[in-house]
């Protein structure tokens, strides 16, 4: 199948103007810069984070010199709940209040089940499931007398089987549960609590880790025959943290034809 070609880039509407916001593994060329980038162009102030602080710092000072004011960073590895604190804490600081948190802090990996380490298995739901339920906690408590949006990357991984991934489907399984059991809880506080779930996303650092095999085999799999660029992905977090999405919540929004 020959693949589509990807769209003209959608600038932005102000859907996000005024708001406060923290995204989660937002210092590369993935998913979370591309949706820092989208809520700086739709009118938003951000604070980015990442545990690679060199790359953050870079980051940092290039969306700066694009939108200035309207952009901070901490550094922060989601598997330390002090971080995680002191992060959320930035943020309020920072701006007084905090409307949407974007938890994209995940980490894959592909290994056989009967070759897989106890290591291995827990590094990947520490940073992928864990990181997002400290993350999901810490948003709740700074939003439940003031309401907000949080928006979880999940996987379509966690609905469908694929070899090697045991461990990252069970880890976006648990995000995309307890997307669903927070959003029950947070209404309460007028919090909405929504995923998405990406199939492939292509960015140089997937290129590195992924077989080229494995990623052509993915792209065949895609109505459209191609992969989706970051932002196109980072559309859909835009539409899930704005206005018109205001009585959606405990969903989980694949962004790919590989949903169940």
């Amino acid at each position: 199948m020959t693949g589509v070609e990807s769209p003209d880039y959608v600038p932005g509407h102000g859907l996000l103007r005024g708001r406060t916001a923290v995204i989660t593994a937002a210092a590369g060329t993935g998913i979370g810069g591309a949706t820092a980038r989208r809520f700086l162009e739709e009118g938003a102030r951000v604070l980015i984070s990442d545990a690679h602080p060199r790359r953050l710092k870079e980051h940092e000072a290039a969306l700066g010199r694009e939108f200035p004011g309207a952009v901070a960073a901490v550094p922060c590895d989601v598997t330390d709940e002090t971080q995680v604190r002191a992060m959320f804490d930035a943020a309020v600081a920072a701006h007084g209040r905090l409307d949407v948190v974007v938890n994209n802090a995940g980490l894959g990996g592909t290994s056989a089940l009967v070759d897989m380490t106890d290591d291995q298995w827990n590094r990947v739901l520490d940073v992928t499931l864990n990181g997002t339920f400290r993350c999901t906690r810490a948003a709740l408590r700074a939003m439940r007398d003031g309401g907000g949006v949080i928006v979880n990357n999940a996987s379509v991984v966690g609905w469908r089987a694929q070899a090697g991934q045991a461990h990252y489907a069970a880890a976006k399984a648990g995000v995309m549960a307890l997307t669903r059991c927070a959003a029950v809880e947070a209404a309460a506080y007028g919090v909405r609590v929504n995923a998405v779930a990406p199939s492939l996303a292509m960015h140089p650092h997937l290129e590195k880790v992924t077989s080229a095999e494995l990623l052509a085999e993915l792209t065949r799999r895609e109505a459209f025959g191609r992969y989706a660029q970051p932002w196109e992905v980072a559309n859909v977090i835009v539409f899930l943290a704005s206005g018109y999405s205001s009585y959606l919540t405990g969903e989980v929004v694949a962004v790919s034809s590989q949903h169940p």
